[in-house]
């Protein structure tokens, strides 16, 4: 795994950059503005996407595939955390002399000077990003935007705006959110994750107390989370011993919640009342699911700290209608709904569930689980089965999405569906054309099949639908 820099001094000005790996949400984003800005940019995946295809309709080029040659004429290289470092480029890099640049570095160059809202927090990030920048671009603010996913209603995961603020998805996972220089902060919650880097639960706690005591005007963070109610407590603990730091809004369910959520409708599209000072406001999301209330709840909070009234901030959030590979539909075949989900931790699968069981009326909710990342896989195989075995009616299991990590003997899908109580409702497939035709066998009309992991399950999806559209039933 290749770590950011934190200590890394930023040069006053980058060249011509590869990025390898360019046809991820987060990485095609930072290519997008950089390009924007008159870099010369150039990148390699190692697969044709619509992003690959859509940055090239932008100007930039991008190989397929990975090698030596790719990166002549590059003056820095940006990665991700994700890359093997075998890979023949980065490995190029290195004999060249070329700097080598994560890309939460890049990003970090590119947002210096400007007013940064960071969003950050174990689930949620990319939606509640991107609700924040509709709500902003609808109030007319027009800021401009990094985030780790495509905002629908944007077309884009990444765009330069006229206004005075810079929106970001700001990751934990790697420490990455403690490089960025952040005016005002949105933590949706603290969860036990990444644990392979950071150690411990104290220690990923410490990491988010220092994103948050940097923060150089506010943070707004969930009153419904233990951790979060944590951190503020360290907050307020150490504004109290005489250290400056950022004031502290609240949000959620919480009676002591700044922005309390008051009333959730669950049911489809999911409505929502929020309370400030004595004053309601009510509205309604183009998406399912309560999860995405609280979310909301969240982004109303940190109107709030820019001085939106709260009608206006509810209103701003009207008819969101989401970010790709979060509940994203795509669409039917044999009267049985597709959709996927980025979830990749118990919790986030727990939502996703619940999403799906909003929606799906008399149906049946089956799930396609992909493993992401051995030692998550290792750690937590019980706990994803539980999940699954609660709330979905049948789940198929594939092997392990492993990214950046080396396989782990005895490590595999297998792990996960041998912890099920309950045989009956799951089944193993690491054959991709096994699982499609095991989903065929189970889905009936009216049934939502939903792929789950932030792997690439979702490439699954063709195989799903032509097993579904092809089988014979009496």
């Amino acid at each position: 795994m290749i770590a950011p820099d934190l200590d890394l001094v930023l040069p006053e000005e980058l060249g011509s950059l590869h990025f390898v790996g360019i046809g991820g949400s987060g990485m095609s984003g930072i290519a997008r503005m950089m390009h924007a800005r008159g870099h010369r940019v150039t990148g390699s995946d190692r697969a044709e996407s619509p992003t690959v295809e859509a940055l090239r309709r932008e100007g930039i080029p991008v190989a397929i595939g990975h090698d030596a040659a790719h990166i002549d004429g590059a003056e820095a290289l940006v990665v991700t955390g994700a890359l093997w470092q075998d890979n023949p480029e980065y490995v190029a890099a290195l004999e060249r002399g070329i700097p080598v640049l994560h890309r939460a570095n890049a990003l970090a160059w590119l947002v210096r000077g400007e007013r940064l809202v960071a969003v950050a927090g174990a689930h949620g990030k990319s939606t509640s990003t991107g609700m924040a920048v509709e709500a902003l671009r609808h109030l007319g603010h027009d800021p401009s935007f990094v985030n780790g996913a495509v905002i629908q209603s944007a077309g884009t995961s990444s765009a330069w705006g006229e206004g005075e603020l810079f929106v970001i998805e700001a990751d934990e996972s790697d420490g990455s959110f403690l490089l960025y220089d952040t005016a005002i902060a949105l933590i949706t919650n603290i969860d036990s994750d990444h644990l392979d880097h950071y150690g411990s639960a104290a220690g990923l706690e410490d990491a988010f107390f220092r994103f948050a005591s940097r923060v150089r005007d506010t943070v707004v963070l969930s009153a419904d989370d233990e951790a979060t109610r944590r951190l503020a407590g360290r907050m307020h603990a150490d504004r109290a011993s005489g250290h400056p730091g950022p004031r502290v809004v609240t949000f959620g369910e919480a009676a002591d919640a700044d922005v309390r959520l008051t009333e959730i409708g669950a049911e489809g599209p999911v409505s929502f009342t929020v309370e400030r000072g004595g004053i309601s406001a009510s509205g309604r999301l183009a998406v399912p699911g309560r999860h995405n209330a609280v979310n909301a709840t969240g982004v109303v909070a940190l109107l709030s700290v820019l001085d939106v009234p709260l009608a206006a901030a509810v209103a701003a959030l009207d008819g969101f209608a989401g970010t790709q590979r979060r509940f994203e539909s795509h669409g039917e075949a044999d009267g049985v709904r597709l959709y996927d989900d980025y979830a990749h931790h118990p919790a986030e699968v727990a939502a996703a569930l619940q999403t799906a069981r909003s929606v799906v009326g008399a149906g049946r909710v089956i799930a396609v689980h992909q493993p992401h990342l051995y030692s998550r896989t290792q750690a937590m195989a019980s706990e994803f089965a539980a999940v699954y075995e609660l709330a979905a009616d049948h789940t198929v299991v594939l092997d392990v999405y492993g990214a950046r990590e080396d396989p782990i003997p005895g490590v595999t899908g297998a792990l996960v569906a041998d912890a099920f109580d309950d045989d009956a409702h799951v089944s193993y497939c690491p054959d991709w054309d096994d699982a499609a035709r095991r989903v065929a066998e189970i889905a009936e009309p009216g049934d939502i099949v939903m792929t789950l992991s932030c792997g690439d399950v979702y490439r699954i999806i063709p195989q799903l639908r032509d097993a579904l559209d092809g089988r014979i039933r009496p």
